[in-house]
């Protein structure tokens, strides 16, 4: 199972929120390809980056910092935030991102995705956020009906290489992960599943990489890292089947 350390990305900064919200924001970095550059040292094999700009405007803005981590990570690298268009899929995916993630442009327009995978097939990643039961769009800031389940059974037969399903109320609250959730989604579609949302430490990791068998193959984790209370080699370790010392 994967362990994917998250960067996130605000006026070209690595940040974290809290549960998305802009004015609970703590800076990690200015120079965000040396966190990118820690991770890999560390034994990461994947990265997830965030343009938060990106996500509350609707459209790509950190191209530069992206690019810059991209260049220092020989790892690949996933990216999600304000990515709504086929032609920002198109430059995104040229400058050496692996994998986009769709999240509102999806929700609110399911043709765009299913016309995404087929035109990037194996690059496109959905999105689900949740905030309780509700799917949440916009950089968080919208709740919409639909229930994460609802938009995962709707989507899986577009050929969506992934699903990462993240808990809102747990994003950078270092509270747990929702694993019940995280199961229950993985096992109602034939989609695999990546956790974000909570991750505080090993114990957390180790919650998470039982749920292996039930389709979850990777979990995303930031602000445990940031603050040191989850060491990345170790959570490597576990989640690959390792002893926790």
């Amino acid at each position: 199972m994967l362990v994917i350390p998250a960067i996130d990305l605000r006026a070209g900064r690595c940040v974290r929120l809290r549960q998305g919200e802009i004015s609970r924001e703590t800076v990690y970095s200015d120079v965000p390809e040396t966190m990118a550059k820690q991770w890999v040292d560390q034994g990461a094999q994947r990265l997830h980056l965030v343009d938060l700009d990106g996500a509350f405007q609707g459209k790509p803005v950190n191209r530069e910092a992206i690019r810059n981590i991209v260049r220092a990570a020989p790892i690949p690298v996933q990216l999600g935030g304000g990515i709504r268009t086929l032609d920002a899929i198109e430059s995104t995916l040229e400058i050496g991102v692996e994998q986009v993630i769709l999240g509102t442009s999806a929700i609110q327009d399911s043709g765009f995705l299913a016309r995404a995978c087929t035109r990037f097939p194996g690059r496109i990643i959905l999105g689900i956020d949740a905030r309780g039961d509700r799917v949440a769009v916009q950089g968080w800031t919208e709740e919409t009906a639909m229930t994460p389940l609802d938009l995962a059974v709707q989507c899986q037969g577009f050929g969506v290489s992934a699903i990462i399903y993240t808990d809102i109320h747990r994003d950078g609250m270092s509270t747990g992960p929702n694993v019940e959730a995280t199961q229950a989604l993985a096992r109602s579609i034939s989609v695999p599943v990546i956790a974000s949302g909570g991750v505080s430490d090993i114990r957390d990791v180790a919650r998470i990489t039982a749920i292996e068998a039930d389709g979850v193959i990777g979990m995303i984790t930031g602000r445990a890292l940031y603050q040191e209370t989850l060491d990345l080699a170790e959570a490597i370790q576990v989640a690959s089947g390792g002893k926790n010392e």
